[in-house]
């Protein structure tokens, strides 16, 4: 499925479809550039299931949990892993066998350590806007 994202709130707005995808304890991959919206996707996705704090990309800390009624989802940036055995150091093991859904920005710098994704999200730019794209491999 792929669609234009003319703007910001496009892009929030659609970040909440992914309620309809009945996201319950997937591993889904955001792939895109620097400062495309992944972080801004993920936004929307945590504000439509009732999230109203703030949604800050865990660049520096890697990992942001949140916990909403009785869904967890963990959103991980591993922007500035170098080496994929650092993410020993958070328990990626761990939490990837944890029931959540687990959106991961840069999953490509975690090189084996990450299950096959269940979903990927592709940001890119086009024109002013974002277009994307989304392979879901669930079946």
């Amino acid at each position: 499925m792929g669609r234009y994202l003319p703007d910001e709130a496009a892009t929030l707005a659609f970040g909440a479809r992914f309620v309809d995808f009945a996201l319950s304890s997937e591993l889904v991959f955001l792939q895109g550039d620097l400062g495309v919206g992944k972080t801004t996707l993920v936004r929307g996705y945590l504000r439509a299931l009732g999230h109203r704090g703030a949604v800050k990309s865990p660049t520096y800390t890697l990992l942001e949990s949140y916990e909403i009624g009785s869904r967890k989802v963990y959103h991980f940036d591993f922007y500035r892993i170098v080496d994929p055995r650092e993410l020993g150091y958070i328990g990626i093991d761990d939490l990837m066998g944890e029931q959540a859904v687990k959106l991961v920005e840069w999953p490509g710098n975690a090189g084996d350590r990450l299950p096959r994704a269940d979903m990927e999200v592709r940001l890119g730019v086009e024109g002013l806007g974002r277009r994307i794209e989304i392979a879901d491999f669930r079946q």
